[in-house]
């Protein structure tokens, strides 16, 4: 019998394995925490980092500043969804949503509270689920994917209430705004939908990748990141990330930024999120200016 040659791992790998990790990275979910000190960012290998914004922020950070206080597996797939309460962290992967503790978070050895699952049509359809929306005022929780639709989900018992459909294509994002009871998604189809929660209807229709400020047709039509604070939305994807007045559904600020985003967030009014096929989330400080970059 041949005796097993002892496993000799050669200086360095481990640091090679993690530079080919972070070079095909994707970060496709963002949450800020209740205090809103802290940011967390899922990637494409099911992986929860938290950042320290109060830190990365500062006038005297550091790199070090900009690097996660605690990385942890999250899901044996990509987090491709997170939103917060006022106590938990919930995140998404394929046909499944958990909640975390935001204080449990930054400790080492988190656990998930509980896992929930939408009612698909077959037992054997798992689409992704690709974005998460809380609507406070009904203590509900929106989730919306790889099916074309958007279900609600209670908070309090956890069970599915209601179903939204008119999407022809996979759903990548979704908003709330905040002074009406409207929901706002954006899927493959390339169009941007908003929907009037009083009535389950969609009310207004958006096809951005028909406005030549931020068609990119090479790219295609497809609207995978959105953020709303309100009067104003910004979405990108195939399109450029854009700055849109909704009320006159009219773009007025194209980002420069040349690689599809896959998600953007509106933080204190003043700072942009902004994250898409790389391992840095970039930080606008206005309207037109990348101040820095965070990194996995």
């Amino acid at each position: 019998m041949e005796r097993a040659l002892p496993l000799v791992v050669p200086l360095g790998q481990a640091e090679v394995f993690q530079a080919l990790q972070r070079l095909h990275m994707t970060i496709f979910s963002q949450s800020v925490s209740p205090c809103g000190k802290f940011l967390a960012a899922g990637n494409n290998y099911g992986q929860i980092a938290i950042f320290s914004l109060s830190a990365a922020l500062s006038s005297e950070a550091k790199e070090e500043s900009k690097k996660p206080v605690v990385t942890f597996q999250a899901h044996d797939g990509p987090v491709y969804s997170m939103v917060s309460t006022d106590r938990h962290l919930l995140s998404a992967g394929d046909g499944e949503v958990k909640a975390w503790l935001w204080a449990e978070m930054l400790k080492k050895g988190c656990k998930e509270l509980w896992c929930r699952q939408p009612p698909y049509r077959t037992s054997l359809e798992v689409p992704e689920i690709n974005a998460l929306l809380l609507v406070p005022k009904e203590n509900s929780l929106i989730l919306a994917g790889g099916d074309c639709q958007l279900h609600t989900m209670d908070l309090e018992t956890g069970t599915f209430t209601r179903v939204l459909r008119g999407h022809t294509d996979y759903i990548h994002c979704l908003a709330l705004r905040e002074r009406s009871p409207e929901v706002l998604s954006g899927g493959e189809d390339g169009a941007v939908r908003l929907w009037d929660l009083r009535t389950a209807k969609e009310v207004q229709t958006i096809e951005v990748y028909k406005h030549e400020e931020c068609s990119r047709p090479h790219n295609g039509r497809w609207i995978g990141c959105l953020a709303t604070d309100s009067d104003w939305m910004v979405c990108g994807g195939g399109p450029a990330l854009t700055l849109w007045h909704l009320r006159s559904s009219t773009p007025t600020t194209v980002f420069p930024m040349r690689a599809p985003q896959k998600h953007v967030t509106f933080y204190q009014d003043l700072v942009l999120t902004a994250a898409g096929n790389s391992c840095r989330v970039d930080v606008f400080t206005n309207l037109g200016y990348r101040a820095f970059s965070l990194s996995f």
